[in-house]
């Protein structure tokens, strides 16, 4: 049996514009007036969140694994330390880093996203915000935190570690912590980074010293902290 899938709002403004003629709230100019609209609820509600972290990681991550527990200690760790813990506001990994924060009294955020399969927001999000557009919430994931941890995840989560490599290498963001956790999980990527894309000249040495790869949450924690106090 086929199931329904549900047209996006991040569907409909990537389309190529139609030769009909289209109503004008269905058409581009509406669309970037709700663009705005997103952008202003974003600024304005995590305008005072003060130092934070964000946790990306996989949807798919049960409760039981190790994966989950390792991300709620590292987010309990951050929490201890004055962070608000940032995540997709979804199920997985970002409940992981939810639940953390909120076991030590940090602030914890959940941006979600609307998707074709509906994604709830976890029940350990404090702030919630619900955005239609990726791109938006993308810069609020990041505008608002001072690092990011990267957890075992599929694509979506391999995007936003190379989006936000881009934006460390390019000078975009500066002194901004990326953590990858978990070298069984990444280092076959990161060994293909050095052994391909390092070898044939695609990036300089120095830009493998612009993320942390560990398996330790403590060892996540004291790097992410020593860097911005630094």
């Amino acid at each position: 049996m086929k199931l329904h899938r549900s047209h996006t709002h991040d569907e409909h403004i990537l389309q190529a514009p139609s030769q009909a003629k289209t109503p004008f709230r269905s058409s581009d100019p509406w669309r970037v007036l709700r663009v705005m609209s997103e952008f202003v609820q974003g600024f304005d509600e995590l305008a005072e969140v003060g130092p934070a972290v964000t946790i990306f990681g996989s949807a798919r991550t049960r409760p039981e694994d190790r994966q989950y527990q390792q991300t709620v200690e590292t987010a309990r760790l951050l929490g201890q330390s004055g962070y608000a813990i940032i995540t997709g506001g979804g199920p997985g990994i970002m409940q992981a880093g939810n639940e953390g924060a909120r076991q030590v009294g940090a602030l914890s955020i959940g941006l979600n996203i609307e998707l074709p399969f509906e994604q709830h927001i976890n029940p350990h999000v404090d702030l919630a915000i619900e955005f239609h557009y990726f791109f938006v919430r993308k810069v609020m994931l990041l505008k608002y935190a001072q690092a990011s941890i990267i957890f075992p995840g599929g694509f979506g989560t391999i995007d936003e570690f190379f989006e936000t490599l881009t934006l460390i290498q390019t000078g975009k963001m500066s002194n901004f912590p990326l953590v990858l956790f978990d070298t069984a999980y990444w280092g076959g990527m990161v060994a293909w980074v050095r052994s391909t894309m390092l070898a044939e000249g695609k990036i300089s040495p120095e830009d493998l010293d612009l993320f942390f790869l560990t398996d330790s949450p403590a060892e996540a924690h004291d790097y992410i902290v020593s860097r911005l106090r630094s």
